[in-house]
């Protein structure tokens, strides 16, 4: 039925301000404004809006959009006419559809003979609150039957970062360029032109661009044909795509070059930069062309487009955007520069293509129902980061890096405030933030879990079954868990047949301890409840006695709140365990409150969670973490490096919480003298530089001083070992930056006095010099610290093109002790002239930090509130971490009652935003932390330093 669908459309063709194309291809032309003579326009004056809920009737769907867009780069306006196929499912007079900011200028519908159903313009009707338009139909759509929707618009293009956006770069010599591209996901497709907007709404696209010939246009497909429409004007016709959600739809006007490879099985795949950036593309078509010959392979499905394009926006909010076929990325996260790029930048650009090209299955050709379970999206895209990198570049070391990832949600999920991984959402505000540390580092923990507990082999054929069978569909939580659960053939999967049923226990793929597993059961416990379990372990001779309950950072089991708070909380957990009595990994499913192991021989030490492959804290009762804290002073050896890396997180975890005495804490970390492997050398130096950050911003001087102190004398041989340089593998290099960054921060002599050195040495070059890529920020941090070098390093980061080197010249900046300087940092980033808008979020972040800067930030946040959401939207995670990390910085009581006025002063606002509990729960578990911890801490050092 496609030829007479394409039969159909080419008879007539859509067009804008009366042109007319002098060539066009049947597959990629558009049916423009259907023929027929001048038409007056219905009144609306009887009419009232047809529709009242948030999501749109069912009753029409979408098979088939025709979209002409022709943008002014000078004007900075668009204008646009789209031509979309409709399937009626229920007689209605109404076509009820998502727009917002667009002003629609005209509105017809032609059945598919392509007749008028009215010979007036037909009237159009707005909910902006809603964000939908409605229009009406005086001749009744007849279930069955498919129509044509025809509707001219234009609207400014966006100042913000959502929609169909400007952004701009200047060039070396100083001009200033703009060009034009979009970012819709949720929901701002409908700020580019009108759609049904919703996730399940999938359709094919045919987009046509017209531009100016100094510009390119660059769509989801490749384009097919390009002619001149009159004097200077092209139009580039796009192939059809695949059946897509709208989210997806990607268009960018621009002058950029690129660079070009093809795959092993012929896709294409190009790199785009502006044109002085485009040396810096090298680096990333690389790794283009590798990950998508990887996931062909792991996913056992073709990467269905002929072209794969990658694009470095130099405006763009967040990371990067999994448009299908033409990915959209910030220049940090796309650009590599040998000369300036640390071995972390390289890691970061490498994560993120492997996370947006993950999506061209996950996401794109298997698409979450609603918003709800974006998890299935972005959870997966996140594991896939490390399953792609690991086979892709062995040697970045990635796996180590997925422990911090689940730290990360551990340290949100043991708020109360937090959130199920499936959550509802359906208020654009609400939907924003659903792309949160739950949906992405949560969703890629669990799924690690489950891998673990399914083994790999039997994963990876599950989400292979998922994909097929789902293709170009959208799909709920129970569908992947079917399709990693069923047992049958996959013919009899792909064709409808659920295998899954008690019946065919004895065929599973997989039994655990013995039994039958009911995989729905057990994730439904991780996906539907909020919260991270603590599992309290216990020996009692040859007995493993184990315990459940919820882990919480915010309230002590002595508080009334506890028992509340525990209520209806249950996990199926897959645990693992260890023993000195044989490397073998234990395993148990422990489903209820309280649970035992029958461990079988006598042990010397039980180490629970293995590698951590598991989501749950663990906590040894009893006289347990004394037997740790002597098992790694004695042979620490005797536990992988993600062992004793999750054994520090555990224990400091639970100190916060107050199931653990600090000192019990620091007492387990004295064993890192002897640590050789820096993944737990950066976990318990992480947690002293985070209590000397803490309390450098309440002025306890005395406690500052010792710890500083410490630190340079425990770590002293690591500190000595480092070189200023780039040698050596990823993680040695990964520990210098990192050891000699605090080094210095704490005032530590051979630290400064080599890093005045460098600096010296680079202003002196007039920053043509390159210093080694692992030391940079520090060297500049340093540097920063008098007027002369502040002012050359704003210099050097407005001239810069290197992005990498900008954003560690930009750390090095908000570094300052001078508050004059760090008010003016803040003041550029809100202008977005020198500092970019899209960087204003992580500055406001880096001068927090600052203990000169923790307050000075809050005011500015405070005073600038209305313009900061005006900039970024409200639910955007650029205002969550606003929000979040600038509160993060307090400890005191007064500090939290300041938090809970302002957030009184905007109730409106705050009762939307999630991350306005977070920061709350934020402030009082560090008000907490201080008033049990400080003396301890005090005294513990003073004993140390004795």
């Amino acid at each position: 039925m496609v030829l007479v669908r394409l039969l159909v459309l080419s008879l007539f063709h859509m067009s804008l301000g009366g042109s007319q194309p002098t060539q066009s291809s049947q597959q990629a032309s558009s049916p423009p404004h259907p023929a027929g003579g001048q038409q007056s326009p219905l009144g609306t004056s009887n009419l009232s809006f047809p529709w009242s809920r948030l999501r749109l009737p069912r009753y029409i769907i979408p098979l088939h959009y025709h979209l002409l867009l022709h943008p002014n780069l000078t004007s900075l306006s668009f204008t646009g006419s789209v031509q979309i196929q409709i399937d009626v499912q229920n007689n209605t007079n109404w076509v009820v559809l998502h727009s917002k900011g667009l002003q629609i200028s005209k509105a017809t519908i032609v059945d598919q003979n392509l007749a008028h159903l009215s010979d007036q313009v037909l009237p159009v009707l707005h909910n902006p609150s809603h964000e939908q338009i409605g229009i009406f139909s005086p001749r009744v759509l007849s279930s069955g039957q498919k129509y044509f929707l025809y509707i001219e618009f234009g609207a400014e293009l966006s100042e913000g970062f959502y929609g169909f956006y400007k952004s701009t770069y200047r060039t070396s010599t100083g001009e200033t360029r703009t060009l034009a591209s979009t970012h819709f996901e949720p929901t701002s497709a409908r700020m580019a032109f009108p759609c049904f907007d919703e996730p399940s709404f999938k359709a094919n696209f045919s987009v046509r661009i017209r531009r100016s010939p100094e510009y390119i246009s660059l769509s989801n497909m490749p384009v097919v044909n390009t002619f001149e429409v009159n004097n200077g004007v092209f139009e580039d016709q796009f192939d059809a795509s695949v059946k897509m959600s709208t989210y997806l739809v990607a268009f960018v006007i621009c002058d950029f070059k690129s660079v070009t490879a093809t795959t092993s099985s012929g896709v294409q795949v190009s790199i785009y930069a502006s044109p002085e950036k485009w040396p810096q593309t090298r680096y990333a078509l690389e790794v283009a062309v590798k990950m998508l010959d990887f996931y062909e392979e792991y996913f056992n499905i073709h990467y269905p487009l002929p072209k794969q394009d990658l694009i470095a926006i130099p405006d763009f909010e967040s990371g990067a955007m999994e448009n299908w076929g033409l990915t959209t990325y910030r220049e940090t996260s796309l650009l590599f520069d040998p000369l300036t790029s640390s071995i972390s930048d390289k890691l970061w650009v490498t994560m993120v293509i492997g996370h947006e090209l993950a999506h061209q299955w996950f996401g794109n050709l298997v698409t979450m129902e609603w918003w709800n379970d974006i998890w299935l999206n972005e959870g997966f895209a996140r594991y896939m980061e490390f399953i792609s990198v690991e086979a892709t570049y062995p040697d970045l070391k990635v796996e180590e890096y997925l422990l911090h990832t689940c730290f990360s949600a551990v340290g949100h999920d043991s708020l109360n405030s937090s959130r199920p991984i499936s959550s509802p959402a359906e208020n654009p505000t609400q939907i924003k933030q659903m792309f949160d540390t739950v949906s992405y580092d949560k969703g890629a923990c669990v799924l690690h879990m489950l891998r673990h507990f399914l083994t790999d082999d039997v994963f990876q054929r599950g989400i292979v079954r998922y994909l097929r069978k789902y293709s170009y569909r959208n799909a709920h939580n129970q569908d992947l868990w079917d399709s990693l659960a069923n047992t049958c053939s996959e013919e009899d999967f792909i064709s409808g047949k659920h295998c899954y049923s008690s019946s065919q226990a004895s065929k599973n793929a997989y039994l655990f301890a013995g039994e039958h597993m009911d995989l729905t059961a057990m994730m439904n416990t991780w996906i539907l409840q909020k919260g991270i379990p603590l599992v309290t372990v216990t020996r009692k001779g040859s007995h493993l006695l184990l315990r459940q309950d919820r882990f919480l950072r915010t309230v002590l089991p002595s508080d009334r709140l506890w028992s509340t708070l525990q209520q209806g909380f249950l996990w199926h957990i897959p645990l693992t365990y260890k023993t000195d009595a044989s490397s073998t990994i234990h395993r148990h499913l422990m489903t209820t409150p309280t649970d035992s192991i029958h461990l079988g021989e006598e042990v010397s030490w039980v180490k629970v969670n293995t590698d951590m492959t598991g989501y749950y804290v663990v906590h040894y009762e009893d006289g347990g973490w004394d037997e740790i804290t002597k098992l790694l002073r004695e042979n620490h050896t005797a536990l992988s490096y993600k062992d004793r890396t999750h054994l520090i997180h555990n224990a400091f975890q639970l100190v916060t919480a107050g199931h653990l005495s600090l000192d019990k804490g620091l007492d387990l970390i004295g064993y890192l003298q002897l640590e050789t492997h820096t993944v737990p050398l950066l976990e318990g130096i992480g947690y002293l530089e985070a209590f000397y950050r803490m309390t450098e911003k309440r002025n306890e001087f005395d406690v500052i001083s010792n710890l500083g102190m410490y630190i340079l004398r425990f770590f002293r041989a690591v500190i000595d070992r480092q070189t200023w340089s780039d040698r050596g593998s990823v993680s040695e290099r990964r520990l210098r930056s990192e050891v000699l960054s605090l080094a210095c921060h704490l005032k530590d002599p051979p630290c400064l006095e080599r890093a005045h050195e460098s600096f010296k040495d680079w202003l002196q070059s007039n920053g043509t010099l390159n210093l080694p890529t692992d030391v940079a920020d520090t060297v500049f941090s340093v540097g920063a610290q008098d007027d002369h070098g502040w002012v050359s390093l704003l210099h050097t980061y407005n001239m810069s093109l290197s992005e990498a080197q900008k954003s560690k010249i930009l750390f090095a900046l908000t570094c300052s002790r001078d508050t004059n300087k760090l008010h003016r940092l803040l003041e550029l980033g809100l202008e977005g002239k020198v500092i970019r808008s899209q960087d204003l979020s992580s500055l406001i972040l880096m001068v927090a930090r600052n203990p000169r800067g923790h307050h000075l930030t809050w005011n500015f946040v405070k005073k600038n509130w209305d313009t900061l959401v005006q900039k970024f939207q409200l639910g955007s995670f650029c205002i969550r971490n606003i929000l979040i990390g600038t509160t993060g910085q307090f400890s005191s009581p007064e500090e939290l009652t300041e938090v809970q006025h302002f957030f009184e002063s905007i109730k409106e606002q705050a009762s939307q935003l999630r991350a306005a509990q977070v920061a709350l729960d934020n402030v009082q578990k560090n008000v907490r932390w201080f008033q049990r911890n400080l003396e301890t801490l005090r005294n513990w050092l003073n004993k140390q330093l004795q």
